[in-house]
């Protein structure tokens, strides 16, 4: 089955030759793309199904549909002096790590090896690690807990059901209806487990992958089939007894529930996971940035805030509430404003306003009059066609005020000190380095 693979912002030209796509397998993507929730949104959708290719947009991750699937990578600058199939196999490793970081998982790449990288897609790859671990913890043991049964037996087990019995055994004392608790293995979390290996199988093109799949499905084939959409994820409880599925169920909500974007629309039409950039990019650095000033004095709240612009004067109502992305605190104090943004800016040089939205600016100009903060950064990827090394690129006082705006940069096409590079970056006004364990 052909599988293409192109980066945002890109276009897969339609045609028969090299590099190309058929026009009846880019009718079925577009059309896939168009059932996701995320049609219309992160610039645009997903794809932008022109007259003479597929252009990807602020989307990311795979399509798969009949006879054909469609990765999209994020738009990473990498070492240029690789081939194609390195580069993209650089950009997978970078992305896995993003979203290792971003939804607080364990994820060994070691495992994978370099050709691997070059030749699967995203998906594949993710599949092949989930069922690693998922395959290591079942030889651990399958998690049990108790939970309660009602039978009728000849002899009392537990507690003896009083209504029950009384209704249905009031002629026939020999039968007992008994409430106990039972050690069981048919529980939420590995209900779970089942939907997310049945899910994957759906989903995975590669054979390795569905052989492990089918080997997995066995294990669970005493479990109960529950669907996607009636999972009982509030049941689950990770304590001391189940730690080492931690990973296990996060991973299952990756691949299951709504931080990224699943769909299967349509009988035969396909499905999908996605993930938009702007918001994986902002958890990423959110995340990062709380370990970077962990044990400091300054304290991190991520979509904190929620002050709101504006009052109504026919009933006092607030309306227009804001979410900052990233809100750094001393001594209780909001003294770092960071909102993060997955655009390119451009070098001074070629622009002096670097290509910066002007919204942006009316909203950093929001937050500061809101949270009285006197620093602001709005934060971009780093790309190579900077002047500048990564960090602060930009800065500008607010007309009137002592307030400063700031635009920076961070390289997220390495992921060396990443938390030490960042603690660099947001180095706060007093222009002192923050002596911080990376």
């Amino acid at each position: 089955m052909p599988a293409y693979t192109l980066r945002e912002w890109e276009t897969l030209p339609l045609g028969e030759g090299d590099g190309c796509i058929p026009e009846h397998f880019a009718t079925r993507l577009a059309a896939l793309a168009k059932s996701s929730a995320f049609a219309g949104r992160g610039g645009g959708g997903v794809l932008e199904d022109r007259r003479h290719g597929l252009r990807a947009r602020g989307i990311v991750g795979v399509l798969a549909t009949e006879g054909c699937s469609l990765e999209i990578l994020p738009k990473i600058d990498v070492d240029q002096q690789e081939s194609e199939a390195g580069q993209n196999a650089a950009i997978r490793k970078r992305l896995v790590h993003m979203l290792a970081v971003a939804l607080d998982l364990k994820i060994e790449t070691g495992e994978v090896t370099e050709l691997d990288w070059q030749r699967e897609t995203l998906l594949e790859i993710l599949i092949r690690m989930f069922c690693s671990k998922l395959t290591d913890a079942i030889r651990r043991g399958m998690p049990r807990r108790y939970t309660v049964q009602e039978d009728d037996l000849a002899a009392l087990r537990g507690a003896l059901n009083l209504p029950r019995q009384f209704t249905r055994h009031a002629a026939n004392p020999s039968r007992l209806a008994c409430k106990f608790d039972e050690l069981s293995d048919d529980i939420a979390l590995n209900r779970i487990m089942k939907a997310t290996v049945a899910h994957l199988f759906r989903m995975s093109r590669n054979a390795s992958n569905q052989q492990r799949l089918r080997e997995l499905a066995f294990v669970y084939a005493d479990i109960s089939e529950v669907s996607v959409l009636t999972l009982k994820w509030d049941e689950v409880i990770i304590d001391r007894t189940n730690r080492a599925w931690q990973e296990l169920f996060r991973m299952a909500q990756l691949f299951l529930r709504n931080r990224y974007q699943t769909t299967s629309a349509g009988s035969g039409q396909g499905t999908a996971l996605l993930f938009e950039m702007n918001a994986l990019f902002e958890e990423y650095v959110g995340r990062l940035i709380t370990r970077a000033l962990a044990g400091t004095e300054y304290r991190v709240s991520l979509q904190g805030g929620r002050l709101f612009c504006l009052t109504s004067l026919d009933d006092e109502r607030a309306v227009f509430q804001t979410k900052p992305d990233i809100l750094i605190r001393q001594a209780g104090q909001i003294v770092h404003v960071i909102d993060t943004k997955w655009k390119r800016i451009s070098s001074r040089i070629d622009n002096r306003k670097q290509g910066v939205s002007q919204g942006d600016v009316y909203q950093m100009m929001a937050y500061a009059h809101l949270y009285k903060a006197p620093r602001l950064t709005l934060l971009y990827p780093h790309h190579e066609d900077l002047s500048a090394e990564e960090g602060v690129q930009a800065q500008f006082r607010i007309s009137g005020q002592e307030t400063i705006i700031e635009t920076a940069s961070v390289d997220v096409a390495s992921g060396d000190n990443m938390t030490a590079r960042l603690r660099n970056i947001i180095a706060l006004a007093t222009k002192e380095t923050l002596e911080i364990t990376p």
